[in-house]
C-alpha cells in the first residue's frame, strides 16, 4: 500500500504534468521562475514550455565547459554538496553532522558484499538538488553501467530539515541505484527520490519507473555494454531532489567541497 507521502507526490506529478491553456501555464511558469528564483540564462523562455514538468526537466541550450582529460571527474548534476567524506565504516555513513546510516542496508542486498567492501576507505558525496536547480542529471566520467536497482520506499523531503530530523533517511526513500565501472575500479550513484518529486526518469531504460503504485518493492536489472561518456546524459528527477557517490578505496582524489554550490561539469575529483 502506497505511504501518504507518494500519493501526495503522485497528486502532484498529475499537476506538474498537465498541460494547461497557454495563458494559464504562462502564468504558472513565470511565478514558479519568480518564486523559486530560476536563472533561466542557460534555457529556453519559460514560457516555451508547455506544463511545469517540462520547465523543471529543461535541458540546456548553451553547452557547458567539459574537461576532456579522462582523469578528471565531473559532477553530474547542479547542488549543493551537503557532506563529502571518506567511508570509515559501511554501517555508519554521516547522513548530516549527529546522524549515520548503514551504507550496507542503503545499497541492499542486490549488491555483492565482495563490492560493498570494495568502498570501505573509499569516498562519498552527497548532492542535493533544490527546486531552483537543473534536474537533469549526466555521468561523472566515461563508465560501464552494469546494474540498476529500484528500491520502492517512502518519500520524504530530503532537505536539511528532514536529513536533521529523520533518521536513515536515504534508506527510507525511494531510489534507484546504478553500480558503475571505470578504469576497472567500481562506483556506485544512488538517486533519492523525494516528496513532490514525480518521477525519476533514466535515459537508457524507460522500463524504471519509480513513484507507480504498482511496483514492487525492489527491481534489478543487468546491463550488458552498457557504456556512456563522461557528460552524457542519464535522465532527470521530476523536482528536486539527491544524489549520493560511493567510491571504491583508491580509486579517485575527491575534492573538498562540502557546503559547496556545484554545477554540472565542475571538477569535483581525479582518478589515482
Amino acid at each position: 500500500m502506497s505511504h501518504k507521502t507518494n500519493k501526495a507526490s503522485r497528486l502532484f506529478g498529475k499537476f506538474a504534468n498537465h498541460k494547461f491553456p497557454q495563458p494559464i501555464q504562462k502564468l504558472i511558469n513565470k511565478s514558479y521562475v519568480s518564486l523559486m528564483g530560476l536563472d533561466m540564462s542557460e534555457f529556453q523562455d519559460y514560457d516555451t514550455y508547455s506544463s511545469l514538468n517540462e520547465l523543471f526537466t529543461r535541458k540546456l541550450c548553451k553547452k557547458r565547459y567539459i574537461n576532456k582529460n579522462k582523469d578528471v571527474i565531473i559532477s553530474p548534476c547542479d547542488s549543493l554538496v551537503t557532506l563529502c567524506e571518506n567511508i570509515a565504516s559501511l554501517q555508519q555513513v554521516t547522513q548530516i553532522k549527529g546522524k549515520t546510516y548503514s551504507l550496507d542496508e542503503l545499497l541492499t542486498n542486490k549488491i555483492t558484499k565482495k563490492n560493498k567492501a570494495l568502498l570501505k576507505g573509499g569516498s562519498y558525496i552527497n548532492m542535493y538538488l533544490s527546486p531552483k536547480d537543473y534536474h537533469r542529471y549526466h555521468s561523472p566520467c566515461d563508465m560501464q553501467i552494469l546494474k540498476s536497482i529500484h528500491v520502492i520506499a517512502k518519500l520524504y523531503p530530503v532537505n536539511n530539515n528532514a536529513l536533521t530530523s529523520i533518521d536513515n533517511l536515504f534508506i527510507k526513500n525511494e531510489r534507484v541505484i546504478l553500480e558503475c565501472k571505470s578504469n576497472d575500479k567500481i562506483f556506485y550513484m544512488v538517486f533519492v527520490g523525494a516528496l513532490n518529486v514525480g518521477s525519476m526518469v533514466f535515459s537508457f531504460d524507460n522500463k524504471i519507473s519509480t513513484n507507480s503504485p504498482n511496483s514492487q518493492e525492489i527491481k534489478s536489472k543487468t546491463y550488458k555494454d552498457l557504456f556512456v561518456k563522461k557528460a552524457d546524459d542519464l535522465g532527470c528527477f521530476k523536482m528536486g531532489s539527491t544524489i549520493l557517490l560511493f567510491w571504491q578505496k583508491n580509486m579517485i582524489k575527491q575534492d573538498k567541497l562540502t557546503n559547496k554550490s556545484i554545477k554540472f561539469g565542475s571538477k569535483i575529483g581525479s582518478f589515482i
